[in-house]
C-alpha cells in the first residue's frame, strides 16, 4: 500500500480503498479536524496515527499513548483506524473507550502515560471528525508540533515499528467521576439544569454534580449522534436559549451547558439569562483570586476588557495575561507563567493547582461555578453577575471564508487597521488607542470600546466579536465598522449569526 497521501481522492473508486486521503488543511494551529469521507479516509486515518507514532519516537517520547472516542456514529471506527496506525508504529495503546475529551486527558494522569489522542470533532455539525493530540501532559499540540505532524503525514515519512500492544481500560470512566466526586459535598442546596445537546456529556455531567451534591435536572442529556434539538455547542444561542427557558420553568439556581466532548461549560443565571463565558470567568477569577491574591489569570482575545479593568480583581490585586485563542495556547500560556487559570470566551477554562491539573474540563469548571456559589451563600448567579461592570458585548460571530484564504484575509483586515491607526483615523467618532495583534487584530477605541477579527482555528471562518463599556450603540458601531470592511472581500460569506 502507497503510504503517501493523496488530497484528490472521492469516495466509490478503487484509489479511495487504496490509498490514503488526507488534506493537509486538516492539520489546523492545535487540532486536526475533517470532513469524514471527503477531506479524509479510513486509510489517511490509519496513516495520522503512523505518523503521531513515528512522531513520538521521533522526539523521545515514551511511546505510550491514551486514546478514547466522542458519540457521534463514525467516531469508534475512526478511533480503531487511528490505533491501528499507532499499534503499526510500535506504540502501546491504552482504549479508554467513549469518553470525553477532558477524561482522555485525566488518564493520562490517572494511568501514568505521556500522550493522548482524542478522537472528536468537538462541537463541529455532524459530518466532522478530528483528534485532539498531545505528548507533554497537561500540554496539547500547538502550531509547532501540528505542522511536524503534517509534514510527517502528508510526506508519507513514517517508521513502522514491532512491539505495539492494544491494552483496553474499561473502568475509567468511573475512575474520572470517582475523582471528580472525591471531595466534601455541597452544603448549599443547588438546583442545576444540565444540558448536553445529546452529546458525550451526557453520559457522565449529570452524575457527577449529583455526586457533588445538586439536584440535577437533564435537558437532552440521552446519547443521539444526531444531535436531534440543536449542536450542542455552548456559544450557540439556539442551545443557550433552550439552557434558559428549562431554567425559568423548573425555577434551578443555575444552568450549565457541555459541548459535544465535554471539555466546555455554558452558563445560564437563575433569571434565565445567558451568560457569555468570558463573564462568568471574570466571576470566577474574583472568587479565586480572594482566596489566592495576587493570582495570574490568561485570558484569550475574545474576552472582555473586565479583566483588566474590573475594580475588585484590581482590590485582589489579580494579573491579566491576554493571549492567542485557543485551548492549546491558552493550556501552554498558563503552565509557562504559573498562571492560576485561564479564561476564554467560547467556554474553556483551565484551572492549575490546586483546583485542576491544567486541562480544560466543563466538568471542573462547572464544579469551580458550584463552589463559587457554595461561597457566596446569600447570592444567586444573577446577583454576582449584576455586580460586574455593565458592559455590551457581542455573540461569537462567525463569517464563512475558505480555510486556504482566512489568514490571508485577517492579515490584510490588520493591516488595514493599523494603517488607519498610524493615520489618526477614526471609528464612531473616537480615535484608535490600541491594537493587540497577537492573534488576528483586536482593535480598542478611546473609550475601551473593542473589536475583534482573527480566523477560527478549527472551521472554514473569521471569527468577529466586538464589546463596548459605554453603550450598545457603541458597540454596534464597532461591529458596522468591521461588517463594512469585511464586505471589501469576496472570499468572505455569510454569518452564523449576527447582531
Amino acid at each position: 500500500m502507497d503510504l503517501k497521501p493523496r488530497a484528490d481522492l472521492v469516495p466509490n473508486t478503487r484509489a479511495y480503498e487504496e490509498i490514503p486521503l488526507v488534506k493537509p488543511t486538516g492539520f489546523r494551529e492545535y487540532d486536526a479536524r475533517w470532513l469524514f469521507g471527503s477531506e479524509i479516509n479510513l486509510l489517511g486515518v490509519r496513516l495520522l496515527g503512523m505518523g503521531l507514532g513515528t512522531m513520538l519516537h521521533e522526539r523521545g517520547v515514551r511511546p505510550e499513548i491514551v486514546v478514547g472516542h466522542d458519540y457521534r456514529s463514525y467516531s469508534s471506527s475512526i478511533k480503531q483506524a487511528l490505533i491501528a496506525g499507532l499499534l503499526a508504529s510500535g506504540c502501546t495503546v491504552h482504549d479508554i473507550g467513549l469518553a470525553m475529551t477532558p477524561m482522555a486527558y485525566f488518564a493520562q494522569f490517572d494511568l501514568d502515560v505521556p500522550a493522548v489522542a482524542m478522537v472528536t470533532a468537538s462541537h463541529n455539525d455532524n459530518g466532522w471528525t478530528g483528534v485532539k493530540m498531545g505528548m507533554q501532559r497537561p500540554l496539547t499540540f500547538g502550531p509547532d508540533e501540528m505542522g511536524a505532524l503534517r509534514d510527517i503525514v502528508m510526506e508519507g515519512r513514517v517508521t513502522l515499528r514491532p512491539g505495539g500492544e492494544l491494552k483496553l481500560v474499561p473502568d475509567m470512566a468511573e475512575r474520572y467521576m470517582a475523582d471528580l466526586s472525591d471531595r466534601p459535598k455541597l452544603t448549599r442546596k443547588l438546583k442545576v439544569v444540565a444540558a448536553c445537546g445529546n452529546g458525550t456529556a451526557g453520559a457522565f455531567a449529570p452524575e457527577v454534580l449529583r455526586r457533588i451534591g445538586c439536584e440535577v435536572v437533564e435537558l437532552d442529556c440521552t446519547l443521539d449522534h444526531s444531535f436531534p434539538r440543536y449542536n450542542p455547542n455552548p456559544e450557540d444561542m439556539k442551545m443557550l436559549h433552550a439552557l434558559a427557558e428549562a431554567v425559568t420553568e423548573t425555577g434551578a439556581d443555575i444552568g450549565l451547558g457541555f459541548d459535544g466532548d465535554g471539555d466546555r461549560c455554558g452558563v445560564v443565571d437563575n433569571k434565565g439569562r445567558e451568560l457569555f463565558a468570558d463573564k462568568v470567568g471574570v466571576m470566577l477569577a474574583r472568587d479565586l483570586s480572594a482566596l489566592h491574591p495576587g493570582a495570574t489569570f490568561v485570558v484569550d482575545v475574545k474576552s472582555t476588557g473586565l479583566f483588566l479593568t474590573d475594580p475588585v480583581l484590581r482590590e485582589n490585586g489579580a494579573k491579566v495575561d491576554y493571549w492567542k485563542t485557543g485551548h492549546s495556547h491558552i493550556k501552554r500560556r498558563c503552565a509557562e507563567i504559573s498562571a492560576l487559570a485561564g479564561f476564554e470566551k467560547s467556554g474553556h477554562y483551565f484551572f492549575n493547582p490546586p483546583v485542576g491539573r491544567g486541562y480544560d474540563d466543563g466538568l471542573v469548571s462547572a464544579i469551580a461555578i458550584c463552589d463559587m456559589l457554595e461561597r457566596n451563600p446569600s447570592k444567586s448567579m444573577a446577583e454576582l453577575r449584576e455586580a460586574l461592570p455593565q458592559t455590551w458585548g457581542s455573540p461569537t460571530m462567525s463569517p464563512h471564508c475558505p480555510d486556504e484564504k482566512k489568514y490571508e484575509i485577517v492579515d490584510r483586515v490588520t493591516r488595514h487597521y493599523q494603517r488607519l491607526a498610524a493615520d489618526s483615523g477614526q471609528i464612531a467618532g473616537l480615535p484608535i488607542r490600541e491594537l493587540v495583534t497577537v492573534n488576528g487584530v483586536r482593535v480598542t477605541l478611546a473609550d475601551g470600546t473593542w473589536g475583534l477579527v482573527r480566523a477560527s482555528s478549527n472551521k472554514p471562518e473569521l471569527v468577529v466579536v466586538c464589546e463596548s463599556p459605554e453603550s450598545e450603540d457603541m458597540m454596534k458601531a464597532m461591529f458596522k465598522n468591521i461588517d463594512l470592511h469585511l464586505s471589501d472581500y469576496p472570499e468572505v460569506g455569510e454569518y452564523n449569526q449576527k447582531i
